[in-house]
């Protein structure tokens, strides 16, 4: 008999989650810790990673780790791998929920910034998969879950996000890849690619720009944007054994934006 409880339980389960101190990237790492798993938090500024562990301790009553790095260059990667793994003892579940997006046309962008974009976006995804994937290996065991963003498939009038979009882009090709060549090891790779998220980052930016916010909900079927939680709930699935046979898909929480013509 198949014990569906069993199915969805993440007790236990060790996950870090890279780029915890952001809005998408915190939500998920508070639905893990709130579900049972361990949980670790990496980006470069610990003090916002402390922030955001104390937010998920006042909301949840748990404890999450963090740790500094810049996942954009091979040698932190490295370091926080070990240091990871001395506190862990190794990683079920990892998340790549990094990134910047700087907006430049398309006909001026500053090679240095396109470079910069795809090193924080793109560079970091590959390293961490690279380190962390390893151990997985070994252990035939691992969930790997990328956040991608639904402007890696739909492009729009405007050509100041074509860098982010092609950064997603970039990363849906590679966590593809990735997932064929894993699969045989009990290692699934998904990405998640929502429409504008209501985070915190994000709030100010709606108040004093009130017609993107209602722009984007007017063309969204479901009529508003993503939340944070609903990506983290889709990174929950991902994690758990009730999708261990789903790899090298790419989930949209986008209102039914993506079906639209």
């Amino acid at each position: 008999m198949v014990d569906y409880r069993k199915m969805f339980d993440l007790k236990g389960k060790r996950a870090v989650v890279i780029g915890g101190g952001g809005g998408i990237g915190g939500a998920i790492a508070e639905g893990f810790a709130a579900v049972g798993a361990r949980v670790a938090i990496v980006g470069r500024r610990l003090e916002k990673l402390q922030k955001q562990a104390e937010k998920i301790k006042t909301n949840i009553g748990a404890h999450v780790e963090c740790f500094s790095a810049d996942c954009s260059k091979e040698e932190s990667v490295a370091k926080l791998y070990e240091d990871v793994c001395a506190v862990f003892g190794g990683v079920d579940i990892l998340v790549n929920s990094q990134g910047v997006n700087k907006k430049f046309s398309a006909l001026e962008h500053p090679v240095d910034e396109w470079d910069e974009m795809f090193a924080a976006n793109v560079r970091s995804v590959m390293l961490t998969c690279k380190y962390f994937a390893r151990g997985m290996k070994e252990r035939k065991y691992g969930r790997i879950i990328n956040v991608s963003s639904i402007g890696a498939v739909r492009s729009k009038q405007s050509d100041i996000s074509v860098c982010y979009s092609s950064t997603k882009g970039a990363v849906n090709a590679y966590s593809l890849n990735l997932a064929a060549g894993l699969a045989e090891f009990g290692i699934t790779v998904n990405c998640i690619g929502p429409i504008m998220t209501e985070t915190e980052m994000m709030k100010p930016i709606f108040e004093k720009n009130p017609e993107l916010l209602t722009g984007t909900i007017a063309r969204v079927p479901a009529g508003r944007v993503c939340k944070p939680e609903d990506c983290a709930a889709i990174a929950i699935f991902f994690a758990t054994d009730a999708a261990e046979f789903i790899t090298g898909q790419i989930l949209y929480p986008d209102g039914g934006l993506s079906i639209l013509q």
